[in-house]
């Protein structure tokens, strides 16, 4: 941008709703040429050595367009962080290309983009809507579970986006929350939200209850609450 000297970043991932690290201005838009796609596996944020997520990437496609944020990066340390987040553990290699706000105020100016090839060892490539969310919906890693990622990009734009359509991204996030309903799945514990639950019936002497141990457990915790959970 002309009133800036600063790098900027594309982001079209989770990179929309989860940074991680401290940006100046922040702005919707576009880039020309490339399409999102989730053909890129991840071991070390969604997915584990042996058992990878998917997580979405860039291809090269002349008549596309792909919709998401341009972050404007300050300083050494941010920059140092995508590298690590992008490259060393996601198997990503750098770009430079134009974006476009969404608002058209601004001329298009140059950004770095994260894209993953078919030379990355974490490539996955092609597959249909609902073999890739047979696979989010069995996957998670130390940043999250799969459907987190998948759910919560395709929330951005429904919120950022409204009149934007992206047929790849929406046809997965569907047959997600198709999986998720007919497994009786609890949404909010895959999206890593915390549910407080405080009792307010007198308990008995003779009142059974699970344990304190039991409560801890990941089964107690969608036991009879997940169907209000989940919000399809």
């Amino acid at each position: 941008m002309d009133e800036s000297t600063n790098l900027w970043v594309f982001g079209y991932g989770s990179l929309v709703w989860k940074p991680g690290f401290q940006h100046g201005k922040l702005l919707v838009g576009y880039v020309n040429g490339f399409a999102r796609r989730f053909w890129q596996g991840n071991e070390t944020h969604r997915g584990t050595p042996g058992k990878p997520g998917r997580v979405a990437t860039l291809i090269e496609e002349a008549k596309s367009t792909t919709y998401g944020v341009a972050m404007e990066l300050q300083g050494e340390e941010a920059l140092d962080y995508l590298n690590n987040r992008e490259m060393t553990l996601g198997g990503y290699i750098q770009k430079i290309t134009m974006f476009h706000t969404a608002d058209d105020k601004h001329p298009p100016f140059p950004v770095l983009v994260f894209v993953a090839t078919s030379k990355s060892s974490f490539w996955l490539g092609p597959a249909e809507p609902h073999v890739i969310a047979e696979q989010v919906v069995t996957s998670s890693g130390p940043s999250g579970h799969n459907v987190e990622y998948v759910l919560r990009l395709a929330d951005w734009f429904h919120t950022a986006l409204p009149s934007v359509h992206d047929e790849h991204l929406f046809s997965i996030e569907v047959h997600v929350r198709i999986k998720v309903k007919e497994r009786n799945l609890c949404l909010k514990t895959l999206m890593g939200e915390k549910e407080v639950v405080v009792e307010t019936r007198v308990v008995e002497l003779d009142d059974r209850s699970p344990t304190a141990a039991r409560r801890r457990t990941f089964a107690y915790t969608c036991e009879k609450k997940c169907m209000k959970c989940i919000k399809l």
